[in-house]
């Protein structure tokens, strides 16, 4: 059985290579074959991502999109993540997730037993991933609350003689703290260095925050 694997960082920061390794020997341990790896460093929270499309357009019926936990596949709305689903189904791919043992046997179709696992391992993956957007929305309002609380003491960072292009990614970088620097750049409608720039003044006590946040992504 052939297996393509999904590779998937918010930032550029974080490292894929200990996933990759789980992934590689998860698949040696069950005598799948690597087709191909797809990694990148995007949010999670959009559908279109270049290297999730090219894994759907690549991958041939029967074949296991391979993933470390359901996080790293998706952060999406309700709505986007049926349509991922569906997608998926419609190649024909068997979704194998590492941390969710029930996406580990291969389904029966003849057999009662099997049939049961399938719908409850339907209702697991869907359940993952309203907690894994749930997770993304919480660390988006703590932030937010954390930024209102230094707001009322008066400790705003100052934005005087900063130019318009940096003021807009340090808000961007408030507004999507999952987002990786070019996707910063991107909505701010600046550079990458000017996105960096503004990150390194953002508050430290956000600093602190978002490394946590970081370490459960």
């Amino acid at each position: 059985m052939k297996a393509r694997l999904y590779l998937r960082a918010s930032t550029k920061e974080q490292d894929s290579h200990r996933a990759e390794q789980i992934l590689r020997e998860f698949a040696a341990d069950r005598g799948m074959t690597i087709a191909a790896i797809y990694a990148e460093n995007i949010s999670g929270t959009k559908l279109e991502r270049p290297e999730l499309i090219r894994l759907l357009d690549e991958a041939e019926p029967a074949e296991v999109l391979l993933c470390e936990s359901v996080d790293r596949l998706s952060r999406l709305s309700q709505d986007e993540w049926k349509q991922l689903r569906s997608m998926i189904e419609c190649k024909g791919l068997r979704l194998v997730v590492v941390d969710l043992p029930t996406t580990h046997q291969l389904a029966n179709s003849d057999d009662i037993a099997s049939q049961v696992l399938t719908v409850i391992n339907d209702m697991l993956l869907d359940l993952m991933a309203t907690m894994a957007r749930l997770d993304q929305q919480k660390r988006v309002e703590r932030i937010k609350q954390g930024l209102e609380r230094r707001k009322e003491r008066g400790e705003m960072i100052k934005t005087r003689g900063k130019s318009k292009s940096w003021v807009t990614a340090q808000e961007m970088l408030l507004k999507f703290p999952d987002a990786s620097a070019e996707e910063i750049a991107r909505l701010a409608k600046c550079g990458v260095a000017t996105v960096y720039r503004a990150k390194a003044e953002l508050p430290k006590s956000l600093h602190i925050q978002e490394s946590r946040s970081q370490a459960n992504l």
